[in-house]
């Protein structure tokens, strides 16, 4: 047998000669190496640390240290989770147990309902089984003997399992071991018990078998684990910050938006809601002026052919809504409620002849959006069916893509920093196993993105297989104010929509070519990026984009005149100010302002009328007496709302 080469992340390589299993190959290199190791890394994709190194490969092996050992954590947190529920209530049977982005979960049919008391309970038995130290061990079974196992236990969800597994043409399948407890599943594991440091289960819920409403409703356990009780404790911080400020809860209290069962999953926004939705519309507007965008209107019903055209029907037609006239007559075509803009700017390209020296076109569009979103997966404003988006498309050259890749950052950079979003991550992410398109074309449009990356020094992390199904594309990640990152912005680069509505320029050369088309938004959808936002500063929005942002409050009611006369100033001057001249206590109503996130209180008694002064306070508390008027209007008015600043004039 010929030696098996394995490149190290060094681009070391090591030679063995016979077959070894990660674990086998770390303890080559050290015992500290093998002892911490959980999984590892082969060519990229995350395996079992019992996995057999039987060709040559790239290798990097996953130890507690390493990021990525939380998956292999989790996965095996699911598995001791479930044991620990069978050992107190062993008449519980087990479905499936995925890790997810914050944890893991597990379905169980239960005959009992579990009430958060129960979370308390199978923890303390977690706890013991990972005192025992149990081994996990690997055993590859023949599709027979697991039917016929799980059978007499009675597991008849893990039946339906294999048997499904069967029919796909599988022969074997795999069965962890941890002490007297097995299940089926792929792995990854930790090789024992003992490596399970830190881990809380968090609540409970429903979900259909399979996730499929018409089958048995189940029981969800939801958890999580982290490598160290350090990285537990700073999640479940977060978590608890998270919770005061979910936007869902804050637009409530803010009065912002509302949803209602007869608009599922679409949201009301309520008139404090809208001022933030229309500013978005403004800056946007006032930055594509500036960046040489057009912007457009395009239908909200269009033929189902278009969709067709462009790809979308074949491959996104489960998310879109269709719809037909109510006298439809014999003959007359399906139409579909518009889902997204591309194939309409398309048409608007291709109506006239273009030469090269009209590209790039930037073309923009606010319209409304209409998808089909699962019950299961909507969540307030970051999921829902109606929306809007600053969404654009680029029609340029090839040669062109770079600069517009960097004439996108900078202007996603500077609504970032608008928005005290400071870090971001920027993912590249490749063709998806379903795309459109020959594999030349692909290979085209992804060289011409990583290139643009490249010559701009930008930091980038590689998302394989996860593009558009039309073209690669760049994922933005910003971080908000509690660490949590959000995928925001993106740029996807498509050589294949030219071809499908045969688009076409003609060049210098007075001859027909394809334009390449840029898909790009910096925010997303309006909808979504405001739930982000509004956690992001807990609902304590900066001045310029509040929806109310001063109130004027007079301690009693010889005020009323002068606090009506600065009302007038401040409203001339474009301010969304109010004026709370209720007859109720100062504290009160400043506490009242307060609960509603206002971020100036400006305090009118007899001393601010006979100096025709304000006393002003912020959201912070801070107050500052006999401010003019004049002085006011210009530090708030005239810098801080006009030029957008995050922090007040007078907070030091």
């Amino acid at each position: 047998m010929s030696a098996i080469k394995i490149t190290l992340p060094d681009n070391s390589i090591r030679e063995i000669s016979k077959p070894l299993s990660v674990a086998e190959f770390a303890a080559t290199i050290g015992p500290g190496l093998a002892k911490s190791a959980v999984g590892g890394k082969i060519n990229g994709e995350l395996v079992d640390i019992r996995t057999l190194l039987t060709e040559s490969c790239k290798l990097e092996i996953v130890t507690l240290q390493n990021p990525q050992s939380v998956e292999v954590i989790r996965h095996s947190a699911a598995h001791i989770m479930a044991q620990a529920v069978q050992e107190i209530w062993p008449d519980v049977k087990v479905t499936i147990g995925p890790v997810i982005d914050t944890g893991f979960f597990y379905d169980l049919d239960s005959p009992r309902n579990f009430v958060p008391e129960d979370l308390e309970k199978i923890e303390i038995g977690m706890k013991k089984i990972v005192e025992k130290d149990y081994e996990i061990k690997k055993e590859v079974w023949l599709i027979a003997k697991a039917i016929e196992t799980f059978k007499k236990m009675g597991e008849s969800f893990k039946v339906e399992i294999i048997e499904d597994l069967a029919k796909k043409g599988e022969k074997e399948v795999s069965i962890y071991h941890q002490g007297p407890w097995f299940d089926l599943c792929r792995g990854p594991h930790v090789p024992r018990t003992s490596y399970l440091k830190a881990f809380k289960l968090l609540s409970i819920a429903g979900a259909y078998w399979r996730g499929d409403e018409k089958n048995k409703m189940l029981q969800r356990i939801y958890g999580t684990a982290f490598s160290s009780q350090k990285d537990l404790d700073f999640y479940l911080n977060q978590l608890e910050e998270s919770k005061k400020r979910d936007h869902r809860k804050l637009g409530k209290e803010l009065n912002l938006f509302m949803f209602h069962p007869w608009a599922p999953a679409s949201p009301f926004f309520m008139p404090k809601g809208t001022v933030l939705y229309n500013e978005l519309f403004k800056l946007m507007r006032e930055l594509y002026f500036e960046h040489g965008y057009e912007e457009v209107v395009t239908p909200q019903i269009v033929d189902v052919e278009v969709f067709k055209c462009s790809g979308h029907y074949d491959n996104y037609r489960e998310n879109m809504y269709f719809a037909v006239p109510a006298d439809k007559l014999e003959g007359e075509k399906e139409v579909m409620v518009k889902a997204m803009n591309c194939p309409g700017h398309a048409l608007m390209f291709g109506a006239h002849r273009r030469s090269y020296r009209e590209l790039p076109w930037r073309v923009a569009d606010f319209g409304r959006l209409h998808r089909f979103e699962r019950a299961g997966v909507v969540h307030g404003l970051a999921r829902v069916r109606t929306f809007s988006q600053d969404d654009a498309h680029i029609f340029c050259r090839q040669d062109q893509i770079q600069s517009e890749i960097t004439g996108f950052m900078k202007l996603l950079n500077h609504v970032y920093k608008t928005f005290g979003f400071e870090n971001y991550t920027v993912y590249f992410s490749t063709r998806p196993p379903k795309k459109l398109g020959e594999d030349a074309i692909w290979d085209q449009a992804e060289g011409a993105l990583e290139g643009a990356l490249k010559s701009l020094n930008l930091d980038f992390k590689v998302n394989a297989g996860d593009g558009a199904f039309y073209g690669p594309k760049l994922d933005i990640m910003v971080t908000d104010a509690i660490g949590r990152a959000w995928q925001l912005g993106t740029i996807q680069c498509d050589f294949n929509m030219a071809n499908r509505f045969n688009l076409e320029y003609i060049g210098e050369d007075n001859k027909p070519h394809k334009p390449v088309v840029m898909h790009r938004a910096v925010l997303g959808s309006f909808e979504r990026f405001l739930g982000v936002f509004i956690e992001h500063c807990a609902g304590t929005f900066p001045t310029w984009f509040a929806p109310v942002q001063a109130v004027l409050i007079n301690v009693t009611a010889s005020q009323e005149n002068y606090v009506n006369n600065v009302l007038a100033k401040l409203r001339e001057k474009g301010m969304r100010a109010e004026a709370d001249l209720r007859n109720e206590k100062l504290g009160y109503k400043i506490r009242e302002a307060q609960l509603q996130k206002v971020p100036y209180m400006l305090i009118v008694g007899d001393k601010e009328v006979e100096s025709q002064t304000l006393s002003v306070r912020l959201k912070s508390g801070k107050e500052l007496k006999g401010v003019s008027v004049d002085e006011y209007i210009k530090n708030v008015c005239d810098i801080e709302i006009r030029q957008r600043l995050l922090v007040s004039p007078y907070a030091n």
